[in-house]
Parts: C-alpha cells; sequence; structure tokens
C-alpha cells in the first residue's frame, strides 16, 4: 500500500511562491511506474484537478488554473513528487492534495493513492 504524504503549505501573501512536496512511503520501484498528480479543494467548492505529471516525466499536464503558474515534478530517487506555485492570489486558497496511480485515461488515471493534504493561504 502507497502511503502519501504532503508538505510545504502554509500562509503567504499575495503574488509569493510555494513548493509542495508529496513523498511516498513505499519502495523506489514502485513509486517510479506510477503517474503522479496534484488536487486541490477550496471550502464550499469541488475538488479541482492540477496537475499531473507521468511515470517518465513527461508532457506534464494542466489544469486551467495552474497553466503557466504551476510546476509539477518528480524525483524518483526521493519518491517524491513537487508542486512549485508562483504569482499566488486568494483564489489559490485551497487544501491541496497528492495523488498516484495507473491506468490508460491519461490524465485522469485511476488514482488509488491519496494523501492527506496541506493548507495553502494567500492573503491580499
Amino acid at each position: 500500500q502507497v502511503q502519501l504524504v504532503e508538505s510545504g503549505g502554509g500562509l503567504v501573501q499575495h503574488g509569493a511562491s510555494l513548493r509542495l512536496s508529496c513523498t511516498a512511503s513505499t519502495s523506489v520501484q514502485n513509486f517510479g511506474e506510477l503517474v503522479v498528480s496534484w488536487w486541490r479543494q477550496a471550502p464550499g467548492s469541488e475538488r479541482e484537478f492540477v496537475a499531473a505529471l507521468r511515470r517518465n516525466g513527461d508532457a506534464p499536464y494542466y489544469g486551467v488554473s495552474a497553466e503557466g503558474r504551476f510546476t509539477i515534478s518528480r524525483d524518483d530517487a526521493k519518491n517524491t513528487t513537487y508542486l512549485e506555485m508562483n504569482a499566488l492570489t486568494p483564489e489559490d486558497t485551497a487544501v491541496y492534495r497528492c495523488a498516484a496511480g495507473t491506468g490508460e485515461k491519461w490524465p485522469m488515471v485511476d488514482y488509488t493513492h491519496w494523501g492527506q493534504g496541506t493548507q495553502v493561504t494567500v492573503y491580499s
């Protein structure tokens, strides 16, 4: 069973940057085979797709809100995926969760492993 733990959230000012991390407590070989992704959910809102990255690290896919401002990456040697977020606005305030899984329907593969989330709050 893959367990995911996020970190790096916090309270930041409008325009700031944050880097979120998500580390898997599993074997290196297994994590490297998984598609990784980031999602977010603001109070009273539906869960929103942010970004996904294939197992080979090519062709990241971004949601509309993330395009041009966020960057997803991975370091399989550390069983970790990252989400670099720039030019944050109060609209980015949410709980950010990472997910990992496999499947054919890129980027909406079967995400069977989820983290608990890390809070990001952006004030104006």
